[in-house]
């Protein structure tokens, strides 16, 4: 008489190990422009101490990084910039909306001010305030490795993430030529 083992043992236990690996080393992109990134600073410093959680190592190169934290607010001519930086890291990848100006455009209700980063990039997690604590950007990081533990990727399963709202702008850099553009 055999013994009948399910087929998909290995391959849960291999998707548990992989999301707990995942949740445990998120190595952060900061794109701090204002105060909030005075707020992302103190967090990796001692008194907070980011590395509790896995994730002090700030990496300011997107095909190193798998989490861009979003401090502060965003102008329109900053937007391509983002985005390509974003498009560079490699799946998986999390992104973080931290305080008012990068979730709503805070204060900042002008034609130059994105209004929200969320319509131009899939927001995982939001952390309000303006700018917020260390400890909320804590919470939110705590948040970030359950949904992590949850999703799971190994066995095949896509990439539960919505999409942008809007495309990719293709704003010119200033100094290129039409041809330069072009090769874009």
């Amino acid at each position: 008489m055999a013994l009948e083992v399910p087929e998909n043992v290995l391959v849960t236990k291999l998707d548990a190990l992989a999301s707990w690996c995942r949740k445990n080393s998120l190595w952060p992109m900061p794109f701090a422009t204002a105060c909030c990134g005075i707020e992302l600073m103190a967090t990796g410093a001692s008194r907070h101490d980011l590395a509790r959680f896995g994730a002090e190592a700030m990496r300011f190169s997107p095909r190193q990084s798998d989490l861009m934290i979003v401090a502060g607010r965003v102008v329109m001519k900053m937007l391509p910039v983002l985005q390509r930086i974003w498009q560079q890291m490699g799946e998986p990848k999390w992104c973080m909306s931290m305080g008012a100006c990068a979730s709503t455009g805070g204060v900042f209700d002008t034609y130059a001010v994105v209004q929200g980063i969320d319509r131009f990039l899939p927001v995982d997690m939001y952390v309000p305030g303006c700018p917020p604590r260390p400890e909320q950007l804590l919470q939110a990081v705590i948040d970030l490795q359950d949904k992590i533990q949850r999703e799971g990727t190994v066995s095949g399963r896509e990439f539960e993430r919505r999409e942008p709202v809007r495309a990719l702008l293709q704003l010119p850099i200033l100094g290129q030529t039409p041809e330069m553009r072009a090769r874009r």
